[in-house]
C-alpha cells in the first residue's frame, strides 16, 4: 500500500473508501484517479452504476445514431461534480487527437462526442467505462482525507476498473490490498 505523501503521484491509482469515510456520496466507492498534482486531483467512481440512465439514453439525447457496437454499457456516477457532464475512461488503444488525456498505466480519458459515436459503431476502445460527473479535490484536500483514514490507495487493474460486477469492486480492491472488509473498523486509530 502506498503512503500518501506529496511526492506520491496517485494518477492511475485507485482510491478505496474506508468505512470511516463519513461522506455518504463516497460510501464503499472505488475511484480511478485521472489527475493528481499539487493543484488538486480528479477521479471517476468506477463502481456506482446510475440505474436511471442507460448508454442508449445518452446516445439518443445527443442524437447519435445507434450502431452495431456495445450499446448496452452501464453508465456510472463519476462523482458529485458536474453530474450532467459525461466522461469515458478507457483503454489506451483509442484516442481522439487533442481530446484524450493519457493516464498512466495504459488508460485514457475522453469527454467528447467522438468517443460515444465510435463506441456506438463498434470502433471505440476495447474497454470503456462511461461516467456522469466526476470527483475532485482542491490542493491538500485529498492528502488530508487520506491521512484521516478516509481512503486506501490501491494499484489499478483493468479487471477492477472495467469489470462488469460493480457490486464486487470495493471488496475486490480491498482484497488486492490483502484486507478483509469484515475486519475494517469505521473508527481510525493512531499509535
Amino acid at each position: 500500500m502506498d503512503s500518501a505523501t506529496d511526492s506520491t503521484d496517485l494518477t492511475g491509482k485507485l482510491l478505496v473508501a474506508m468505512p470511516s469515510m463519513g461522506d455518504p456520496r463516497f460510501e464503499q466507492s472505488v475511484i480511478f484517479m485521472c489527475t493528481y498534482s499539487s493543484e488538486g486531483a480528479m477521479g471517476l467512481i468506477v463502481n456506482k452504476p446510475l440505474p436511471q440512465l442507460k448508454f442508449t439514453d445518452v446516445l439518443m439525447q445527443l442524437e447519435i445514431e445507434l450502431g452495431d457496437g456495445p450499446n448496452n454499457q452501464v453508465v456510472h456516477i463519476g462523482g458529485p461534480v458536474e453530474r450532467g457532464r459525461g466522461f469515458v475512461l478507457h483503454s489506451a488503444d483509442y484516442a481522439v487527437e487533442d481530446a484524450t488525456m493519457e493516464v498512466r498505466g495504459g488508460y485514457g480519458m475522453t469527454a467528447t462526442r467522438e468517443i460515444l459515436e465510435a463506441i456506438s459503431k463498434g470502433d471505440g476502445p476495447s474497454e470503456a467505462l462511461m461516467a456522469m460527473g466526476y470527483s475532485s479535490w482542491g490542493p491538500g484536500q485529498l492528502e488530508d482525507e487520506i491521512q484521516r483514514n478516509g481512503w486506501l490507495i490501491c494499484d489499478a487493474s483493468k479487471a477492477l476498473v472495467f469489470g462488469a460486477d460493480n457490486s464486487a469492486k470495493w471488496v475486490d480492491a480491498l482484497a488486492a490490498l490483502g484486507i478483509d472488509p469484515l475486519l475494517l473498523s469505521a473508527e481510525g486509530g493512531h499509535a
